[in-house]
């Protein structure tokens, strides 16, 4: 998928080990921006790069799907974002989206769209028709599920902390895939 100088793909898992380093680059990056992604900061760059090599053997087996978007001039990393689907018996029709990122310096590409839509066709080409995702309440990335077309759901208390540790409230969000 290409256009306006940039390429979004599917990761294998031996390409997730080759690419560890970067895409810990912008995970400490992103959380050093304050973004809520499970980390506390500061994040170290061996920390986050062991927990993309960790996630190889997920991807490997198809329980995890991982895209990234590179800049086509140089193949720089620009984003990336995963889709979990559920393995339960009575959930194999749904799956949840996690970890969308942008590098600063690409944003103000419609980039985490276009990882987004990615993300929902092959989701749907794998027979999953609902997705799910949650995202902390009054950030930037709420307003980008909202365009994208995603139903909010409702909004937990102090469901997670940002990277400083301070609790905020996350917004569940939903999609419907087509079918």
């Amino acid at each position: 998928m290409g256009g306006d100088g940039y390429a979004v793909g599917l990761v294998t898992a031996e390409e997730l080990h080759g690419a560890a380093e970067e895409l810990a680059g912008l995970l400490v990056d992103t959380v050093d921006g304050g973004a809520s992604l499970g980390f506390l900061a500061p994040l170290g760059q061996d920390e986050a790069t062991a927990w993309w090599r960790a996630l190889a053997p997920e991807v490997a087996a198809e329980r995890l799907l991982l895209w990234t978007v590179r800049a086509q001039a140089d193949g720089r990393l620009a984003g990336t974002v995963q889709l979990r689907p559920a393995t339960t018996a009575n959930g194999r029709h749904r799956g949840e989206v996690a970890k969308l990122m942008v590098h600063p310096a690409d944003r103000g590409h419609r980039l985490a769209g276009r990882l987004l839509t990615a993300l929902e066709e092959q989701a749907a080409g794998l027979g999953l028709r609902l997705l799910v995702l949650d995202t902390e309440t009054d950030s930037p990335a709420e307003r980008l599920y909202e365009a994208a077309g995603w139903t909010r759901v409702g909004s937990v208390p102090d469901y997670a902390t940002d990277p400083a540790g301070a609790p905020h409230p996350t917004t569940i969000f939903f999609k419907a895939l087509g079918g």
